[in-house]
């Protein structure tokens, strides 16, 4: 018999993976479906960074990397921070992982001890408090719901720090909310911060370029530069480029932390792939002139679907100004009765509804909030207008 650590028992499966997982079983079926689960952009990686693998393959370039990532990929790295975010960082802050993932657990593992605490503000990317348990921390977690936009306050923040804990989680723009917080909104946050200085700060930002109606992305580093020691910036090609199989991220941070991430990472999966690493430097080497029409489709795309949603009576939805992601309150919908007279009082009765009505989200309660769901606008137009549709019809013949 096998018998399982607790440290694996805190933690479960990805939700969004099985929630695509049952998506596809059925569409195997002849289920008619429209996936809207995965948040993986659902355009190509640009010719010249796949190009630029295929070189690094038939230049031999197929053997371990050095752990902290290959010195090309930092210094582009190095560059990026400098020239898109007017950053300053030295090499020796700079680590690279199998995705921003590996990142996040890295920093967990390097600087938790049992019993410490990180505040995760709700909702949430699964992997923050999933991570934080598995490395033997307790994930404090910040109800942020709707009616403050998703968004960590200043008091919330300054009631729940206590002698435990470590870290503070942003995430910015969010996943699944969509959120962007303001520089006055990252201010008062930092005034907070400025008073416990043995909080450290994990920034989030993989979602840094996919931002609507004409926003600039705006970072902590970039309001509280005083912060800089103890901000961990987390960050890869996944989102921007869409690379997410390449299975690259990066760390910039202090460096005695990204040492011991570094650490870590040599004892449980050393380098990340020498072709992802080189297709990322012509990545971060190669410009964003290909962005801006991909920025314009999930915009479309976003307002494809709220013009769908918003007239929902029954379902609460704020309009998303970054990522690509619609988040639902769907709490109008429970009570409800549907045409075969079955009774709505759950989330998952929501969720399988929506489902046998030709729509497959993710239910709100893998994000850390009850009721709502998550739809993902990663695909194309037709379809996402669709599932607008179909929703919209199936709320409208519930008694």
């Amino acid at each position: 018999m096998v018998t399982l650590s607790k440290r694996v028992q805190s933690v479960s499966l990805s939700a969004n993976a099985a929630a695509r997982q049952l998506t596809r079983q059925l569409k195997e079926q002849g289920v008619d479906i429209l996936d809207l689960t995965t948040g993986e952009p659902d355009f190509d990686t640009p010719a010249h960074i796949r190009q630029a693998a295929v070189a690094a393959m038939e230049a031999g370039e197929t053997r371990y990397t050095p752990t902290n990532g290959t010195t090309p990929l930092r210094k582009a790295v190095l560059a990026k921070l400098k020239n898109e975010n007017q950053l300053d960082y030295e090499l020796a802050q700079i680590c690279i992982a199998n995705g921003a993932k590996q990142i996040i657990f890295n920093a967990f593992a390097a600087t938790l001890n049992e019993g410490d605490e990180v505040i995760v503000p709700v909702p949430y990317w699964p992997t923050f408090p999933d991570s934080v348990r598995f490395n033997g921390g307790e994930a404090v977690l910040l109800a942020c719901p709707l009616e403050q936009e998703y968004k960590l306050q200043p008091q919330q923040l300054a009631q729940a720090i206590t002698a435990k804990t470590r870290w503070l989680v942003l995430n910015n723009p969010g996943n699944p909310s969509g959120m962007v917080y303001s520089a006055d909104e990252l201010t008062a946050l930092a005034t907070v911060l400025r008073d416990h200085p043995d909080v450290l700060i994990m920034l989030d930002e993989l979602y840094e370029h996919i931002l609507f109606d004409g926003r600039e992305h705006i970072s902590l580093l970039h309001v509280a530069p005083d912060l800089a020691d103890r901000i961990l910036l987390v960050g890869g090609v996944s989102k921007t480029y869409a690379m997410t199989g390449w299975r690259i991220g990066f760390g910039a941070g202090p460096k005695a932390l990204i040492d011991a991430m570094v650490v870590v990472q040599s004892q449980n999966s050393s380098g990340a792939s020498a072709i992802s690493q080189a297709a990322a430097v012509a990545a971060y080497n190669g410009g964003l002139d290909f962005l801006p029409p991909q920025r314009t489709a999930y915009q479309d795309r976003r307002d494809a679907i709220m013009a769908l949603l918003k007239p929902v009576q029954e379902i609460d939805v704020l309009n998303p100004d970054g990522a690509f992601f619609i988040f639902c309150r769907c709490a109008g919908l429970l009570g409800k009765t549907r045409p075969d007279g079955q009774k709505i009082e759950s989330e998952q009765d929501v969720m399988n509804y929506l489902l046998e009505s030709g729509v497959s989200g993710v239910a709100g309660s893998a994000y850390g909030l009850s009721p709502y769901f998550r739809l993902s606008i990663a695909t194309d137009i037709e379809t996402v207008r669709e599932a607008g549709r179909r929703i919209a019809q199936a709320c409208a013949v519930l008694k």
